[in-house]
């Protein structure tokens, strides 16, 4: 798709969730290029006022900042109040957490706050968002899952089970809205830089946010799902090919090994 055509159907304004770090602010950073107004959204608004301050600067791009807190219950509900008549034509659905360790050891609140981050707040989105996009006749919605999502994942156990709720939200909106004009696309990285893997020098095919921020709008309309680095697609091909009870055998004891 040329740029002017991708900015006329998805744009003039993207939503950005996450938008103070890692994937999220790789998104608004690359939105912002491609000429969209946007709209970001995170906690850490004071991140988000220094970064739509930079992307004025650099692309000449209006942002509006909304500070929210995906884990109140109440906040995706405010987020579309606060929307509303804003011609937003793309909707990336970014924040999001993990708790990875031995399920059992894992504090209970913390695993509330995640599925309600994770889970309720993509699902809560795209119920307000879909409307006003169908309404439009063209846009998009990304979903930011992960390849943890396609599989139960020992050790990742409640953080695979939130992104597996994403995958299958995604994809089963993919399958509503064909037709409509609303492309949908559910994201699912392996291993990206970020703040969480700065301090994991020995981390393997760590792919760049830069890059899993372009190749994804880069392949918009080819969904449901997408996987943006190739080891990660060759890896999880083979997982769901083999027998489940032995790719999950193979999966607990290779995390063992890491801990």
């Amino acid at each position: 798709m040329k740029p002017e055509e991708f900015r006329e159907t998805y744009g003039p304004i993207a939503l950005v969730t996450g938008a103070s770090s890692g994937i999220g602010l790789a998104f608004a950073e690359e939105l912002a290029a491609r000429g969209f107004d946007l709209v970001l959204v995170a906690r850490r608004t004071d991140r988000l006022e220094a970064l739509a301050q930079r992307l004025l600067s650099s692309c000449g791009v209006k942002t509006r900042v909304i500070g929210a807190d995906l884990s109140d219950p109440d906040a995706p509900a405010r987020l579309l109040e606060e929307t509303e008549g804003s011609d937003i034509g793309l909707v990336v659905s970014n924040a999001g957490f993990n708790i990875k360790g031995a399920f059992e050891s894992k504090d209970a609140s913390a695993m509330a706050k995640m599925l309600t981050v994770n889970c309720h707040a993509p699902m809560q989105l795209a119920h307000g968002f879909i409307p006003r996009l169908k309404a439009r006749g063209r846009g998009g919605l990304v979903f930011t899952a992960s390849v943890e999502g396609l599989i139960g994942c020992p050790y990742s156990t409640a953080y695979s089970a939130s992104k597996a709720l994403v995958v299958s939200l995604g994809e089963g909106l993919w399958g509503e809205l064909q037709g409509t004009g609303v492309d949908v696309l559910t994201l699912c990285p392996g291993a990206t830089e970020s703040e969480a893997t700065a301090n994991m020098p020995s981390a393997a095919n760590l792919q760049s946010a830069a890059d899993v921020a372009r190749l994804t709008l880069d392949n918009l309309r080819e969904g449901p799902t997408f996987v943006p680095h190739q080891h990660y697609r060759d890896m999880f091909e083979g997982l769901r090919t083999m027998p489940r009870r032995d790719a999950l055998t193979r999966m607990a004891q290779s995390m063992k090994d890491l801990a």
